[in-house]
């Protein structure tokens, strides 16, 4: 019985200390505290093979993709980085429509991948409430549920998370934060929405921008409230608290947006969050100096692990948009100059990664091979010590 019990204690800590959440039975989307968008709207940015070794060598492990591309997917294999696929808008109506169809998607774009690429999260849809229509609201509940129900099926529930971000429309009332609730034109989308996710334990994932906010308001904003800068900031005197920079503000809108809904428990992560360094006319905020100024103080922020005002114990987690400058997107200048790196992987500005400065290079493929096979020797060598201990347990008994 001793033995028995030894037994059980060692898979216990392996579980606890295994890299690979195969292995572990349990999974995490996001480890620490600092993720970044990988966008792929541009045709002058390098192949996923040389992004993956940009991306070690800026210790950036958390990254979110916008779909399941299949070249990404196999560049991530056996690098150690944790991906988020995303299921995209233009999908949600024909996964919605049959849980055989999102069965097939899962199988496809996920589990064909596992464990080498490691896929901790999809997200269902971006953006889909709060939009100007909305056409997909009814579709994304069934979407999500199907999807779930797929990795539960494949047995894959405790390994990849499910998600989708929303942007800050779907709030109301957000200044002071203490006011703020869900809107109305998204509520009866919202809560059953809600209640899924805090039964499956999934967090709300919001995309919040103060260099917007910035721009709609810029007589009433002071520009270092929403850099991170020295500054009043603004007081809430319901809750008795002061705001030093405005994404703690927007997250704890946020939160009081939830408890009011009724889920006080959940957690909110930051899934977009940038400033552009280029933009209109219009778009005066938008330069080099701004954008470094709030990507440096943003990298600060969320090296110090804690939380906002309101949840001082939950780490503040976000991922920063973006990866790279995408010159194919649409929209106003700026849409197209939120990247932090440049297409030939020098920095557009330096925010204090230490291992890349602006005249850096990526093109050395062998970096990628070394990568691949530490990461591969990592997980053979924690395999094979379990399987030595418990051989060894089991022939004492």
């Amino acid at each position: 019985m001793r033995r028995g019990r030894l037994l059980v204690q060692f898979l216990y800590l392996l579980v606890l200390c295994c890299d690979d959440p195969i292995v572990a039975w349990a999974a995490e989307a996001f480890i620490g505290t600092y993720g970044i968008n990988y966008g792929r709207l541009a045709d002058n940015i390098p192949s996923p093979d040389k992004v993956v070794t940009l991306l070690r060598a800026a210790k950036i492990r958390n990254v979110r993709i916008y779909d399941a591309d299949h070249t990404v997917l196999t560049a991530f294999s056996g690098t150690g980085l944790d991906l988020v696929v995303g299921l995209p808008n233009g999908n949600l109506k024909d996964v919605n429509a049959s849980e055989d169809n999102a069965l097939d998607w899962v199988k496809d774009n996920v589990q064909s991948f596992l464990p080498d690429t490691r896929i901790r999260g999809i997200a269902v849809g971006n953006e889909v409430l709060g939009a100007s229509s909305n056409e997909l609201g009814g579709v994304l509940l069934g979407a999500v549920k199907n999807v779930y129900s797929a990795l539960k099926k494949l047995n894959l529930d405790k390994v990849v998370q499910i998600t989708t971000a929303h942007s800050t429309a779907v709030l109301a009332n957000s200044y002071p934060p203490s006011s703020c609730k869900f809107n109305d034109n998204v509520d009866q989308y919202m809560k059953p929405l809600l209640e899924f996710f805090q039964e499956i334990g999934s967090p709300f994932c919001l995309n919040a921008y103060p260099f917007l906010a910035y721009l709609s308001d810029p007589g009433n904003i002071d520009v270092n409230y929403a850099l991170f800068q020295k500054t009043q900031g603004i007081y809430d005197q319901k809750n008795d608290v002061r705001y030093d920079n405005m994404l703690d503000a927007i997250i704890d809108a946020t939160y009081v947006a939830l408890e009011d809904a009724g889920f006080k428990k959940m957690e909110v992560i930051v899934t977009e969050t940038g400033w552009a360094s280029k933009g209109d006319s219009n778009e005066a905020a938008a330069t080099v100096d701004n954008a470094r100024t709030y990507n440096y103080n943003l990298r600060k922020r969320l090296a110090l692990r804690k939380g906002t005002p309101l949840r001082p114990k939950h780490a503040l987690k976000a991922y920063i948009f973006a990866l790279f400058n995408e010159d194919q997107k649409p929209g106003p200048t700026s849409e197209r100059n939120y990247g932090l790196f440049k297409p030939d992987g020098s920095l557009a500005y330096d925010i204090g990664f230490p291992a890349l400065k602006s005249s850096s290079a990526i093109s050395l493929r062998g970096s990628l091979k070394v990568i691949r096979a530490r990461a591969c020797i990592g997980s053979n060598v924690v395999v094979h010590v379990a399987s030595t201990i418990i051989l060894i347990l089991f022939s004492r008994f």
